[in-house]
């Protein structure tokens, strides 16, 4: 094949390296995935079920475990949808409105993300303890945070929370403010603004931060582990019963406890792959579409 040929053919494949190269960085990459993703997982699956199918279940069956499984789904159904309203208060008034201290905001949104999860937990314990900051008031009022399910939901809600912003920011950003205002031009509301011309178009990245959040607070374990208490069948989450389990060598329950995270995990990579392909299906549909209807298609 002559040179001018291959090198068509390469600028066709978006790339000007050669085959070996290509294959080469494929097969690190397979081989980095097997090595990090794959081989853990069957690792857990192995040991899950190394007694047989009746250990697994009886592990799955038993009072603590479905504690712990019941605290995790309370904790993430709580979390999410408090994270859900401030992602998107926080994005629509980051990406769509100049205001005096909104970089200020933007620094609060990634401050999770710099701090420590372990940190955030000891922060909650100095504020609510009963030692802290509202301790005595607290104990004295009959209200208890550490130790309980509030510290726990608190704590998680706190390393979740820039998910679902830091998804729609970039992308409320992109999109402009040309239609909201064309919207309140034509006499809309601001909340049928946001309805019908704001929630429309970022439905795809809020379904994606979401997942990403409801991920991250089921498989949530340091702040968690410091506001706790690791007190078994009352604020042990599932991370938390797979180390307490894992600690008393009884290594087939917490592999199998620790499969249903991994099965949670796969799970969510399932929904996550499946909104992208939606969206991507509906962004060619909608690109060739005549030029005077895309707009039109993509507010329906």
């Amino acid at each position: 094949m002559s040179a001018p040929s291959k090198t068509i053919r390469r600028a066709q494949a978006g790339t000007t390296e050669s085959a070996w190269v290509r294959w080469t960085l494929i097969g690190l990459a397979l081989a980095f995935m097997f090595l990090f993703l794959l081989l853990p997982l069957a690792a857990v699956a192995t040991e899950a079920l190394r007694k047989g199918i009746s250990a697994y279940l009886e592990a799955l069956k038993e009072p603590d475990a479905w504690s712990a499984i019941r605290l995790t789904l309370i904790t993430a159904a709580i979390a999410v949808p408090m994270n859900l309203v401030f992602g998107v208060a926080a994005a629509w008034a980051i990406a769509k409105f100049e205001f005096r201290g909104k970089a200020f905001l933007t620094t609060l949104v990634d401050l999770p993300f710099a701090v420590s999860p372990v940190v955030a937990g000891l922060i909650y314990v100095l504020v609510f303890g009963a030692q802290g900051w509202l301790g005595p008031w607290l104990a004295a009022h009959d209200i208890k945070i550490i130790f309980a399910v509030p510290g726990i939901v608190l704590a998680t809600v706190f390393v979740t929370f820039p998910f679902i912003a830091r998804e729609l920011i970039p992308l409320m950003q992109a999109q402009g403010t040309e239609e909201e205002q064309a919207a309140i031009v034509l006499g809309a509301t601001g909340w049928q603004t946001f309805w019908r011309v704001t929630l429309p178009n970022i439905k795809w990245g809020l379904l994606y931060g979401v997942i990403l959040c409801n991920a991250r607070a089921m498989g949530e374990f340091g702040a968690v582990s410091v506001v706790s208490g690791h007190i078994r069948g009352q604020t042990n989450t599932m991370p938390l019963h797979v180390e307490v389990l894992y600690n008393e060598y009884q290594s087939v329950a917490a592999f199998a406890v620790a499969s249903l995270l991994a099965i949670l995990a796969l799970v969510t990579l399932v929904i996550k792959s499946v909104i992208e392909w939606r969206h991507e299906r509906e962004m060619k549909a909608i690109a060739e579409l005549p030029p005077e209807r895309p707009q039109a298609a993509a507010a329906a």
